[in-house]
């Protein structure tokens, strides 16, 4: 699964003349926490809600709302924003994993799309929990197996083969290692008679953890 598929394309952005206020105003309006920063049609940042909200007075300030509302329809992005910010990017291109990992490493909750220099959409940690959601089909009706096994070759070949056989058809797959030797398998089938595979997995010798049924969850 690539970036592409699965950043927010076009996203709003707003410039070094934008007020504080404004960029605020931007991000409530529009139900999103980050604007990139854009001079000449080039990225050179990126700011979140946070970030305004720490750069503006206080709820303790013995400023008045009024004195609070000029300064921030006065305070311009170009005044809280580095002038070389050193700006994350990503590929459309590059794997969903590959963004999760920039985003875990450099504990940010957001990368700018970048492609032949130009911004073209911004992937979020919201987007990479719905991906992993889709991913294991947690909101498709079916059955959840799980499956402690020994992690070696040919043991899902098996499980496929004896889920086969019950004439049952495997949805998602996903593999969880505890150690070097064991595995838990998770299998979601889109059938409704999960009591004839779970039998035929314990004959064949596997050791089944649980079995969940699911209905059809909407977002």
């Amino acid at each position: 699964m690539y970036v592409r598929s699965r950043m927010s394309k076009n996203p709003i952005t707003i410039t070094r003349e934008t007020t504080i206020a404004e960029a605020l105003d931007i991000m409530r309006n529009n139900s999103i926490r980050r604007l990139p920063v854009m001079e000449k049609d080039k990225l050179v940042g990126i700011v979140t809600e946070r970030d305004l909200i720490e750069v503006s007075p206080s709820p303790a300030t013995s400023l008045s709302v009024f004195e609070i509302n000029y300064l921030l329809a006065k305070m311009k992005i170009g005044d809280v924003l580095p002038k070389r910010q050193n700006v994350i990017t990503v590929s459309p291109d590059a794997l969903l994993e590959e963004a999760a990992l920039l985003m875990r490493d450099h504990k940010i909750g957001a990368l700018p799309v970048c492609e032949d220099g130009k911004l073209v959409g911004i992937i979020t940690e919201t987007n990479i929990f719905d991906a992993f959601i889709d991913l294991l089909g947690v909101r498709e009706q079916g059955i959840r197996i799980t499956i402690l096994t020994v992690d070696k070759p040919g043991v899902l070949a098996d499980m496929a083969e004896v889920i086969r056989d019950c004439g049952a058809n495997i949805s998602r797959i996903a593999v969880f290692r505890e150690n070097t030797e064991k595995a838990l398998v998770v299998i979601r089938l889109t059938t409704e008679d999960g009591d004839s595979v779970t039998k035929a997995l314990r004959e064949r010798g596997y050791n089944i953890v649980s079995v969940d049924v699911y209905e059809e969850l909407q977002p």
